[in-house]
């Protein structure tokens, strides 16, 4: 093998290791294109809080993704968030299905969970999901455990001995 092959063969084998470094790196920042060739259609949900869900954010069912968040925005009139979202075709969900903003892990990245209902008809493209549950803000949870035990304090406190 003469030295022009050597060096022409580690040449590919450098660009391939660079793409496949840089897919990886797409992968991992959830910024990769989607390969499904665009066949998807679109769903919106209104939430109370979004918490720390942001557009891209993977949508799934049983744990299963089954579509990508494209974009939240703020509803003027009910000030809801209002999160759009491609689903791919493959995965029909029953009109009466629930979306809910759910965490992957204890401090993991947000994600809409979607738990499909019993109803015969399913969703069609632009159809907005009617039951929905919030995002669960650790802040709110740690204030409300907090104010709980204040009261069981005060009232203990309070109670005339007997």
């Amino acid at each position: 093998m003469g030295k022009k092959s050597i060096e022409t063969l580690v040449g590919l084998f450098v660009v391939l290791g660079i793409a496949a470094v840089v897919f990886l790196a797409l992968q991992a920042a959830n910024l990769g294109a989607s390969f499904n060739g665009g066949n998807t259609y679109v769903l919106q949900a209104r939430f109370d809080n979004i918490g720390g869900l942001k557009p891209r954010a993977p949508v799934r069912s049983a744990g299963v993704k089954v579509g990508r968040v494209t974009s939240i925005t703020l509803d003027s009139k009910t000030f809801q968030g209002v999160v759009t979202m491609e689903v791919e075709r493959g995965f029909q969900f029953p009109k009466d299905s629930s979306a809910k903003i759910l965490t992957s892990g204890v401090l993991g990245d947000q994600y809409v969970g979607i738990e499909p209902g019993g109803d015969d008809a399913n969703l069609a493209a632009g159809d907005t999901i009617a039951q929905t549950q919030s995002a669960v803000v650790l802040e709110n949870l740690i204030g409300q455990f907090l104010t709980g035990k204040a009261a069981d304090a005060a009232d203990t406190a309070g109670a005339a001995p007997k």
